[in-house]
């Protein structure tokens, strides 16, 4: 059975290796995060007491 030369092991390496990250890089930034609509948020997050009771 004929061996795979070397020189394109390492193509194929590098082929799915800059596949590999493009794909991450592709997930990465087509990902939006839906902030929350509430203007109230920062008047009752001020508000609450952070006393500990023992």
């Amino acid at each position: 059975m004929p061996q795979m030369a070397p020189i394109s092991w390492f193509i194929l390496f590098i082929v799915f290796t800059i596949t590999f990250i493009l794909f991450n890089m592709f997930n990465y930034y087509c990902f939006f995060n839906k902030m929350p609509q509430t203007p109230q948020l920062s008047t009752t997050t001020s508000t609450n007491s952070m006393n500990w009771k023992w």
